[in-house]
């Protein structure tokens, strides 16, 4: 929890960072979504590492291109400000459908890590730990939340 009252404006700005993040990818707003990062992020999905923006944008514009459909929501997060670095864990539930994988919902946690820039809080790391992917219905693979893996 917050001790004061810089760390709780700091809490709320993240908090609004990470609601823009998932606003853009719901609105495919690709240049709001670039907004979000700092200069040279790192971002793992799916166990697949990325470094820098160009590398990050590229992953992103092929998923959405695959996607017809997308809605992402990031709920119940605990963050720890440090000075002008914090990190965030994030429950997300990713609903979308593709002609290739038909109607799918992923569960995961997002671990991330923030710094303070000139122009405020940005997503500095950001590692995907898969819940759950498969059907809406959840019939499909579901994975410890216990562990660290993937």
């Amino acid at each position: 929890m917050p001790s004061n009252e810089s760390d709780w404006s700091d809490e709320f700005e993240i908090r609004a960072l990470v609601d823009r993040y998932c606003d853009a990818v719901n609105r495919r707003d690709v240049p709001l979504w670039l907004e979000t990062w700092n200069d040279d992020p790192h971002w793992e999905l799916f166990g697949r590492p990325t470094q820098g923006r160009e590398a990050a944008l590229g992953v992103l514009q092929g998923a959405l291109a695959m996607l017809n459909f997308v809605v992402q929501t990031a709920v119940n997060p605990v963050i720890e400000v440090n000075g002008d670095r914090a990190t965030g864990r994030w429950l997300v539930t990713e609903w979308s459908e593709s002609e290739q994988l038909g109607r799918l919902m992923l569960l995961f946690i997002y671990h991330d890590e923030y710094e303070r820039t000139p122009s405020g809080w940005r997503i500095a790391s950001r590692r995907m730990q898969l819940l759950y992917q498969g059907p809406p219905d959840l019939s499909g693979q579901s994975f410890s939340p216990t562990s660290e893996a993937g």
